[in-house]
Parts: structure tokens; C-alpha cells; sequence
């Protein structure tokens, strides 16, 4: 079910009613005593069609790159193009009562990523564009570096040994960038896999919120390119990105990038 709320007319807020659209019927999905992969699978669906719907209604001249939908290519040659992940973190959403799973919503326009929004509906909270948060002043301690709880890569591991980080696990990859946001973490940086839909809203809020964004090794971030692999990625407090693109940068030298 969808808010009676007209849409706003700001692409900010926009990003963050239809972040919030979506997350709240991800929860409603939740309480239907699904399990496994049939909850993963009507979680996707759900979001996706919704999210489809409402961008079809608010804004029918846009484009559209979703991790769910075909991807027909209308979008290169489109001046606004959203770039919407349904259901960041599959996995934890289909774990209740995890709330580290996210709705991803980001607007490309003329070159570069403009607006978006990251819902984590089970934490009732949204980071976005519209309000960009005021990451807080860093605490005294070690660096903390979010990394998926299920399969931290080699080089963060040998990372956080060089610098003596803390290796903080959390689920999806818009939580971890948020996490670095919301200053649970220092340092979010990912190699091996990832699309754009994985990153765009994210990289927008945290550029919002005034962190460094860029590719692992500090290589400008590219979006609505024909092919929208985006294997990696960093989003850090300014004070630590060069070290750890420099880190990066380094390892890919020695051990190549895969």
C-alpha cells in the first residue's frame, strides 16, 4: 500500500518518498510469514514493481536502471536517468528481525548523480540529499572499517593490519556507506563486485553529507555507462582516503585486481 501523500515536487524529496514508498511495503511484505528465498523473492518483486509504478506517474519522462528490471539502454541517451536498487541486502531482509537492508534511490542528470535517498525501513530511518546529515567530529581510537559480515576480502583484512583498523561486519552495501554517515564507521571500501545501482545513492548521500567518494584506488566514480559494472568502491572521512586508495593501489600492483 502507498501513502495518500502527494508526491513532492523536489527531486530530493522525491527520492525520499519513493525511498520510503518502497520500504514501507518491503515491511508490509515481512509480515506475510514468508521464509528463505520466497520472502528474498517477493521482497525484490514488491519494491521493484512499486518503485517502477511511481517513477512511471511522477516523473514519465525519466529513465530508469533498476537492479530488477531489463535494462533496454533508453537511458543513454536520456538527460535524468534513477538509478534504483529495490532491496539493498537481500539476505538480511529475509532474516526478521535484521535491520541492516536498505532501498536504494539516486538521480543521474547531465554527467553526474544529483539527488537520492538510502531507506533503512527496519532502522525508521532515510539519508538523503534533502537533509544531508552533519557527519559528527571522529572519536579518539583505531580506524573502523565496515565490511560484509560474510565475506571480508583479502586486502581489507591486510588494510586494517597496516593501520591497525577495527573491522566493523554489517550487511548491506548501502548500510555500510551509511554507517560511515551516521559515524559508526570510518571507512568503507569494497573491490570484487558491485553494480551501480549498488552505489549511486550512497555515493550521493555520503558526497552530501561532505565524505570522499571514489573508486577503490581514488579513481573518479562513473555512472549511466552502457555497462553498469561498478566492481568497486570508497567512501571515507576525508582525513583517511588517500591512505587507503594509496593502500589499494598498492595491493592491485602486487596482486592484481581480482
Amino acid at each position: 500500500m502507498t501513502s495518500s501523500t502527494p508526491p513532492p515536487a523536489s527531486d530530493h524529496d522525491l527520492a525520499v518518498w519513493l525511498a520510503e514508498q518502497a520500504g514501507a511495503a518491503l515491511l508490509e511484505v515481512r509480515t506475510q510469514g514468508l521464509e528463505g528465498k520466497a520472502l528474498k523473492d517477493a521482497g525484490d518483486l514488491a519494491s521493484h514493481e512499486l518503485l517502477m509504478r511511481l517513477l512511471s506517474e511522477v516523473r514519465p519522462g525519466d529513465a530508469v536502471l533498476s537492479e530488477e528490471g531489463a535494462d533496454d539502454h533508453v537511458r543513454l541517451s536520456s538527460e535524468r536517468v534513477w538509478i534504483v536498487d529495490p532491496l539493498d541486502g537481500t539476505r538480511e531482509f529475509s532474516e526478521p528481525p535484521r535491520d541492516d537492508w536498505a532501498v536504494h534511490v539516486a538521480l543521474w542528470q547531465g554527467g553526474d548523480l544529483v539527488a537520492g535517498a538510502v531507506a533503512q525501513p527496519a532502522l525508521g530511518e532515510t539519508f538523503s540529499t534533502a537533509a544531508p546529515r552533519a557527519v559528527p567530529e571522529r572519536a579518539e581510537g583505531p580506524i573502523r572499517i565496515a565490511v560484509s559480515r560474510s565475506r571480508p576480502p583479502e586486502f581489507v583484512k591486510a588494510l586494517a593490519e597496516e593501520v591497525g583498523a577495527e573491522l566493523v561486519p554489517m550487511g548491506s552495501a548501502g548500510v555500510k556507506v551509511m554507517s560511515v554517515v551516521r559515524d559508526l564507521t570510518d571507512v568503507y571500501v569494497h573491490a570484487g563486485g558491485q553494480y551501480e545501482w549498488d552505489s549511486a545513492a550512497p555515493v550521493v548521500v555520503a558526497r552530501a553529507a561532505g565524505l570522499h567518494t571514489s573508486r577503490a584506488d581514488g579513481a573518479e566514480l562513473d555512472y549511466n555507462r552502457e555497462n553498469p559494472w561498478l566492481p568497486d568502491l570508497l567512501v571515507a572521512r576525508p582525513e583517511f582516503a588517500g591512505t587507503v586508495a594509496a593502500f589499494v593501489t598498492r595491493w592491485w600492483d602486487e596482486h592484481g585486481q581480482d
